[in-house]
């Protein structure tokens, strides 16, 4: 923000956890510009203030954060932070649904001052609404009750592979890694995988604890393709997607299983995408693939560098198209990206990368 205030407008109907938010914003030095309680009087307030930042909550009477976002998006698009119940399934689902929207991240409800990680939650709060704050955002018409299917795919400026007829069937395995922004970028990801790939599909996206269960959920919306959380010990099979629960890294053992290890934070991620791409480059070598989506901070690079080493395929999505050109501008400057494209470009040059029965197609 070039050293300008974050502005902050927080939307929340419960007026304690309102007054939470604000306390937590004021004492990180974030300026709270506007207080609402409903959706309505959400879209006026940024309309009328022009915040840096809006904290978003989605149940609320009359007018929901969904729709609240939405028309933000529309009118006057903000960079826009969902703050949501940690551990309900419905409002896990409703607020990734809302980051479709426009919205940037969800983050969960922070703790309250008695509890013993209330310091922790509140200041990584703080860090989240001022790196979201700096994120330059496009406005975007979405239909009230868009069906992911109406999203008409962009056109496609990735080349093939130089020999597309030695390439298909070549990649055994992918890896997705993502961060913020990263649930609609994976959403239209696997969107546009046919539903037969013949190969597993296994994503690290960072998110806080316990919205890995609702992602999963969420995702089943958009593909054909098994989704689930990985297990340990389970066998990779194609046309399914694995994601990395929280807490734990994302690894390939012996016989193509699932494995998942505790050991220590690489890059202060666990689960790291560079430990799920290191993995799979010593498992796989140039039959891997890895695709790094929108995201802050590097993480991906060095587990990119693997892949590249050992022949492996490393795709980054384009500045255009991420909500933080954060993690795949780190592989792009590095030399490391073979492409860089949009996530419809990437998942296509996956798919040609793979391959797929004749005439099947993406959901």
């Amino acid at each position: 923000m070039n050293g300008s205030p974050v502005r902050a407008v927080v939307v929340e109907d419960s007026v304690t956890t309102r007054a939470l938010l604000c306390e937590i914003l004021r004492g990180g030095d974030i300026e709270v510009v506007g207080e609402a309680a409903d959706g309505n009087e959400a879209v006026a307030l940024v309309r009328e203030l022009r915040p840096s930042v809006v904290l978003m909550d989605i149940q609320m009477p009359g007018v929901d954060g969904f729709e609240a976002t939405r028309r933000i998006m529309a009118e006057t698009p903000t960079p826009i932070v969902i703050v949501t119940a940690s551990y309900d399934p419905s409002d896990v689902a409703v607020s990734l649904q809302a980051t479709r929207l426009g919205a940037l991240t969800v983050q969960p409800k922070p703790s309250g001052p008695g509890a013993p990680t209330f310091e922790a939650d509140a200041a990584r709060l703080v860090a989240l609404v001022r790196a979201m704050a700096a994120v330059k955002v496009i406005g975007r018409r979405v239909p009230r009750r868009a069906a992911p299917e109406a999203e008409a795919p962009r056109a496609a400026r990735l080349a093939p592979p130089a020999d597309a007829a030695e390439a298909r069937w070549r990649t055994r395995v992918v890896g997705v890694g993502a961060s913020t922004g990263g649930p609609a970028a994976l959403y239209r990801f696997l969107a546009r995988l046919p539903a037969d790939l013949r190969a597993p599909v296994l994503v690290v996206q960072h998110i806080p604890d316990g919205f890995v269960g609702g992602l999963v959920r969420w995702l089943r919306g958009a593909t054909r393709l098994d989704v689930r959380v990985a297990e340990a010990g389970a066998a990779l099979v194609p046309a399914s997607v694995y994601l990395a629960p929280h807490g734990r890294h994302l690894e390939v053992g012996t016989g193509d299983r699932v494995r998942l290890t505790e050991r220590p934070p690489a890059g202060g991620f666990r689960p790291s995408v560079s430990v799920l791409f290191a993995s799979l480059a010593d498992h796989y070598g140039d039959a891997a693939a890895g695709v790094v989506l929108t995201g802050m901070g590097d993480d991906g690079l060095a587990g990119a560098r693997r892949l590249r080493d050992q022949g492996g395929l490393v795709l980054a999505q384009d500045e255009a198209s991420s909500v933080v050109f954060g993690m795949p501008r780190a592989v792009a400057d590095a030399g490391l990206a073979h492409a860089v494209g949009t996530v419809e470009e990437l998942a296509r040059r996956v798919a040609v990368q793979v391959g797929h029965a004749a005439g099947a197609g993406s959901r």
